[in-house]
């Protein structure tokens, strides 16, 4: 069985097809700059060759168009025919509490989806483009939608409610939805596989620290907590996010600077996090190098970056009565080691004991860095979000 992955943005598609028989990506890449002069395309090869093309991509149904002619390229593609494509899976950003699993994508689940746009208005419309153009270029091959809020739908109320007043939730459902969700499911899964024991048994702190980042309470299996929110932008502290700040510091800024709602979201989503404190990047590569070369504001950024890490986990190893698994996942959780020696550092009372040679080995691979003697198991687990969506498609056809 062959399952195509889609992940459309506002200005990006990205693809993976899948041989579900042995689970293997057969190729995969994305268009960039959809909308927009200079468009492009990466594509991986199976030998793991990369190439780029220039394409012109008005919009999603011809850089899907164009995505589908590239798996059929007498060259680069891997299928001789679209027919042997069984189904798409697409990740869908906000499923507000319309849904709490994946499901398949028909007309009236659809409708349903669109009326959470206001929860996410860049990102929904934008998967929804996909799975119209999907339906334009093969009608009738199945779609299923994997939603990044869903995983977190098992959160309980006084988890998710905020302490505003009570009408605005049930009129605009402002609460604490969360996201990477889908990362999340997968790495706390996938942790209990590889250190063999039961998900129902444990009690599990993901941490998805990437650009974006966020942190997620996962008690028995089932999430009971999660940092972001309503929005992406609560939390720990991100790339060019800020994270968790007081809300009368909000207005406050707002009154300053003279910014509408549209400008301090911006400042905050777009300005603020490790980019907004450094003024270097938001590349924590960066950042890492630019402390060890001394620069006070990155050191000032990467303490700020891991205490916000080691708050939430301390938090939710107290919500959930105890921890016996600890999960660093994307970017820079499965590949810098100091963010990890730092989250992890002072919490030995605890249980948490990090290898701190392990440690400095392990990038990007699936491996223990705890002492043999931590009563808290730390592991870094690669995420697959693409590979979840591939499987809940499957599984649904």
């Amino acid at each position: 069985m062959k399952i195509l992955v889609l992940n459309c943005g506002s200005s990006s598609i990205k693809y993976a097809l899948y041989n579900m028989d042995d689970k293997s990506v057969m190729t995969s890449g994305g268009a960039e700059r959809v909308g927009l002069e200079g468009a492009f395309v990466k594509v991986k090869l199976p030998g793991g060759e990369k190439k780029q093309i220039m394409h012109d991509i008005p919009e999603h149904t011809e850089g899907v168009k164009f995505i589908f002619s590239l798996l059929t390229d007498p060259e680069i593609g891997v299928i001789k025919d679209l027919k042997e494509i069984d189904a798409v899976g697409h990740r869908m950003v906000h499923g507000g509490e319309k849904f709490n699993k994946s499901v398949l994508l028909t007309e009236e689940v659809l409708k349903t989806f669109e009326e959470c746009s206001d929860l996410a208005p860049l990102h929904n419309p934008a998967n929804l483009k996909g799975v119209r153009a999907v339906q334009e270029l093969m009608p009738g091959l199945p779609q299923v939608g994997v939603f990044d809020t869903a995983f977190h739908q098992t959160m309980p109320d006084y988890a998710y409610m905020y302490a505003i007043p009570y009408e605005l939730y049930e009129k605009y459902g402002i609460r604490r939805y969360g996201f990477h969700g889908t990362s999340h499911r997968y790495v706390s899964h996938r942790v209990c596989d590889f250190l063999g024991v039961k998900p129902e048994e444990q009690r599990i702190i993901t941490c998805h620290i990437g650009n974006g980042g966020s942190v997620a309470a996962v008690k028995f299996g089932k999430c009971m907590d999660t940092s972001m929110g309503l929005t992406p932008l609560e939390g720990v502290m991100m790339g060019t996010r800020s994270g968790d700040i007081d809300g009368g510091a909000v207005s406050f800024i707002e009154k300053k600077l003279g910014l509408d709602a549209d400008g301090i979201s911006n400042l905050l989503n777009k300005k603020s996090g490790v980019y907004g404190i450094t003024g270097i990047s938001s590349d924590m590569r960066e950042i890492e190098a630019a402390e060890k070369a001394g620069n006070p504001k990155a050191i000032l950024a990467q303490n700020m970056y891991n205490y916000r890490i080691k708050k939430y986990i301390g938090a939710y190893a107290a919500a959930m009565g105890g921890v016996d698994i600890i999960v660093f996942t994307a970017g820079v959780g499965e590949n810098q080691t100091g963010m990890r020696a730092g989250a992890c550092e002072g919490l030995e009372w605890m249980g948490v004991k990090l290898d701190k040679e392990k440690n400095e080995k392990v990038r990007g691979e699936e491996a223990v860095i705890s002492a043999p003697d931590s009563r808290v198991k730390v592991v870094v687990i690669p995420t697959d979000e693409e590979l979840m969506i591939a499987t809940d498609t499957m599984n649904l056809l």
